[in-house]
């Protein structure tokens, strides 16, 4: 059985406002290129401008990511998208370009700043867990406020509160090989919180689990931002994913930026071939919400259906609500349902025809199109 988490208790929420007028993470002209030591073997080019040669990585991205935003880098393997995440917590100095997140700049700073960067402002979750198998979970996850010297105590309550927020109160002094694969990414999270590190970088978290496995992961991690809203830069392969998860994409080709923004940017406005051949097979039920779907509510009732058709409704769900869950519901015939906001209030309402023309996908859309 799937291990649940506890109700979010709030000793670890930040209060912190998303609202800024500039990204709390800024990438600008960032490149990387990996030097072979012989021409001969040399593969490609920087831009001009650098003048070196070499495999170029990561050429010339760009872009910003949102206090309390989760912002997916989606790209097939080989794209540079590890890369630049590697070069946002430095384990891989950058060619050229800046980073700055909060308005400091992360390649000037020196050697005891850079280590006080990595233990309180940033956290990595890794794809294959980065657990010591010798130590325990509550160890595990204990183990960055150990090197910021917090008493044993004190670090040791802070990592069960984590692990409890996680599903795994109950586990605490387990031993990593007693673990499941999702449980053993759940003490990953759990070891992010526990720091209370502002920003969260995520290597392909979930690719190595069981389709229903990842599944629960990426719910509890939607759940945990809810709470939490850490600041995170989520790398994946899987384009179902990144738009499930992700409050703004950017798709990667050979170390390129080839777009960005949001998901529903990305399926009715693909920018190139590419992102259209991409988006074709997306499973657009989780993607798509009740909020995107909907027919908006104007002052006179529902726009080109009359008020009556939402005073007959039976149903009611939260505009975040993604298709595929409302499915269920009109499934047995109960519609129209009606949507509301975070403070509920009524936006609109939705019939299972809204539903299955949001499904089909758009022709003509593309600025690629005929």
């Amino acid at each position: 059985m799937t291990a649940q988490p506890t109700a979010l208790p709030t000793t670890l929420h930040r209060e912190e406002s998303m609202d800024s007028d500039k990204p709390f993470v800024r990438v600008e002209n960032l490149s990387k290129v990996f030097h072979t030591g012989s021409t001969r073997r040399m593969l490609g080019l920087l831009p001009p401008k650098s003048g070196r040669k070499g495999f170029v990585a990561v050429d010339d991205v760009s872009f910003g990511v949102e206090r309390g935003q989760i912002f997916v880098i989606m790209g097939l393997s080989g794209s540079g998208k590890s890369t630049i995440i590697r070069m946002v917590n430095r384990l891989i100095d950058a060619s050229d370009g800046t980073i700055t997140v909060d308005g400091k700049d992360v390649r000037s700073l020196p050697p005891a700043d850079l280590r006080d960067y990595r233990n309180r402002t940033i956290n990595m979750v890794f794809q294959h867990f980065g657990l010591f198998p010798h130590k325990s979970l509550v160890d595990n996850v204990a183990f960055g406020l150990k090197v910021r010297r917090v008493d044993k105590e004190a670090r040791e309550a802070k990592a069960a509160e984590a692990l409890a927020i996680v599903g795994l109160g109950d586990r605490i002094h387990a031993m990593p090989d007693q673990l499941s694969g999702g449980m053993k990414q759940r003490v990953g999270l759990a070891r992010a919180l526990a720091t209370d590190a502002e920003i969260l970088l995520m290597d392909e978290p979930f690719s190595a689990l069981d389709p229903l496995i990842r599944k629960d992961m990426q719910e509890l991690l939607i759940k945990l931002q809810q709470n939490f809203k850490k600041t995170i830069i989520f790398v994946t392969h899987d384009l179902n994913e990144a738009m499930y998860l992700g409050d703004k994409i950017m798709v990667m080709k050979q170390g390129k930026n080839i777009q960005c923004g949001t998901a529903l940017d990305l399926l009715e406005a693909p920018a190139d071939p590419y992102i259209e051949d991409f988006v074709a097979e997306v499973d657009r039920s989780r993607v798509l919400t009740a909020g995107m779907v909907a027919r908006r509510t104007g002052r006179h009732g529902t726009e080109g259906q009359g008020a009556d058709l939402l005073s007959s409704v039976s149903a009611r769900v939260p505009e975040s609500t993604v298709v595929q869950d409302l499915l269920p519901i009109l499934a047995t015939g109960t519609e129209p349902v009606e949507v509301v906001d975070q403070d509920g209030a009524t936006i609109g309402k939705i019939t299972a025809g809204d539903v299955f023309s949001a499904l089909a996908p758009s022709k003509g859309n593309s600025k690629n199109a005929a």
